[in-house]
């Protein structure tokens, strides 16, 4: 939400409620982000304990975090899930949100309603539920099982946010582009592709952060060979803590920067081309 300046005309009391907002608001992203300012530096710690003032710097905990089978392994496979599942999630939401943009969908509040189910459900519920159908159909502790589960709850995501790409959507220049001669394929690639593109690259990029900082259904669903990041720190936690967490905490936290900063560029692309095309 933007906050927008007082006028040069605005009184005292109008003046004084917009600082008081901002200082509000500057206060709540320190309290949020105090945590995060107190782990990255503890990365650089060169003694195993979490202590201020800090006797020394050193890059050891990242050393052993990317050096190490135990931990570079559990990233690797974090990476293949998370690719994975931003693949499948980006493909399956994208169809599903192009379904539910058209005119005539029966159903569409219930249909979507049951599409974005996974975010409203708790996820140790989800987590539990396909506990016991993968040892029905023979799907726990392997890398499918674990790609599905991680799809199940990053595909609305990408539902959502090409969902809200379509809603400006002009169907009649699909309709143009098939009475040219057009096949469907050539209608998706041509027309509604570069349209809907940046919706669905920030989509991907959700499904991306929601599989690689998952760690609940990797409890559940996940056997010693897919030990994901998310899961190799949370048992760190509970048998020994180590200041190679700090490290791995900060890697995920540089990721996820990362990715937020992508998502803003391409939301002010996307707001720099609908003024165009309005203009």
């Amino acid at each position: 939400m933007k906050t927008v300046a007082p006028s040069p005309y605005a009184s005292p009391t109008e003046k004084g409620w917009y600082y008081l907002h901002r200082l509000i608001c500057g206060a709540v992203l320190l309290f949020l982000i105090a945590p995060i300012l107190v782990i990255i530096p503890l990365s650089f710690n060169s003694v195993p304990f979490f202590t201020y003032p800090m006797p020394g710097l050193s890059l050891r905990w990242y050393e052993e975090f990317f050096l190490t089978d135990r931990w570079l392994g559990a990233l690797q496979n974090s990476i293949f899930v998370a690719v994975s599942v931003t693949l499948l999630s980006t493909s399956l939401g994208t169809i599903a949100a192009l379904g539910l943009s058209r005119p005539n969908l029966p159903w569409r509040t219930a249909v979507m309603s049951l599409l974005i189910s996974p975010i409203v459900v708790p996820v140790v519920i989800t987590a539990v539920a396909l506990y016991f159908f993968y040892a029905d159909v023979g799907l726990l502790n392997t890398y499918t099982g674990l790609v599905l589960a991680h799809t199940t709850v990053a595909s609305p995501f990408v539902v959502i946010t090409v969902t809200a790409t379509l809603k400006g959507f002009d169907h009649s220049l699909t309709r143009a582009a098939a009475g040219l001669g057009a096949p469907p394929i050539a209608v998706f690639f041509k027309v509604i592709l570069p349209l809907i593109l940046p919706g669905m690259i920030s989509g991907a990029l959700f499904a991306f952060g929601t599989s690689f900082d998952e760690v609940v259904l990797a409890l559940f669903v996940a056997g010693p060979e897919q030990r994901t990041l998310p899961r190799v720190m949370f048992s760190g936690i509970r048998e020994e803590i180590s200041p190679t967490i700090t490290a791995a905490a900060t890697v995920l936290t540089l990721i996820a920067f990362g990715m937020l900063t992508t998502i803003e560029l391409l939301r002010r692309r996307s707001e720099r081309l609908r003024g165009i095309r309005n203009t």
